[in-house]
């Protein structure tokens, strides 16, 4: 039990403050509380499990490059859909297709965007250190100190929802995402490219077409709402 509560404090330490407790501040502008339970849940699960029994498998198959720009596109995405006007999310939270799909999506962005974090690396030491015997108490101790960490981040953004005029936490996710997606497609490029000024360049470049995209996604949800 003292061991449980040990890794238990640690993974949550290691956690608070990270980028995926912002991610899920922004994600509940688009998604009801309980789909976003239910995928993080899933998703810590799955990450642990994978890092408690699997160690450094997953990171010896996987590039770390490709990792992050896979994350880097799933972040680019929510920035952009979150600047749909607040009529377009309320049809597609009502559409039978994105209901069903939500914890699924929830799940897919919290697992890109977590996989290979410190959190993972912690999981994985512990369970080096303690060993296949001491396995499942490991992933429920880290699942459970992951969990509680994360939780902390959707519910400070379920209260801003409510606190905020409309549209604004949706502008804050918005530039949240942003900003994760261009620092981390500027990992990515970097760990891929070796060249610095390269992967600076590709960034920047990339950046200032999105911001162009976003403009556009804009204009064309405020023109749609007061049509």
């Amino acid at each position: 039990m003292v061991l449980f509560f040990q890794i238990m404090f640690a993974e949550f330490i290691a956690e608070m403050g990270d980028k995926t407790q912002l991610m899920l501040i922004a994600l509940t502008s688009r998604f009801k509380i309980r789909d976003i339970i239910i995928g993080t849940a899933v998703a810590v699960l799955v990450l642990n499990g994978l890092a408690v029994l699997a160690g450094g498998l997953v990171g010896s198959l996987i590039p770390t490059w490709l990792i992050r720009l896979i994350a880097a596109g799933a972040f680019l995405f929510f920035a952009a859909t979150s600047l749909k006007a607040e009529d377009d999310e309320e049809e597609e939270a009502d559409a039978k297709g994105n209901f069903r799909f939500a914890p699924l999506t929830v799940f897919c962005t919290f697992f890109v965007a977590e996989l290979g974090d410190k959190t993972q690396l912690t999981a994985m030491t512990f369970g080096a250190n303690e060993g296949l015997d001491k396995a499942l108490t490991v992933w429920l101790a880290c699942s459970v100190g992951l969990f509680a960490a994360d939780i902390i981040g959707m519910l400070i953004g379920y209260l801003l929802k409510s606190k905020m005029p409309e549209g604004l936490l949706n502008m804050i996710a918005m530039v949240i995402f942003a900003v994760f997606g261009i620092v981390t497609l500027r990992e990515g490029l970097l760990l891929l490219l070796g060249d610095k000024a390269m992967a600076t360049d590709i960034t920047v470049i990339a950046a200032i077409i999105f911001a162009v995209i976003c403009v556009l996604i804009y204009r064309l949800s405020r023109r749609k709402k007061n049509s």
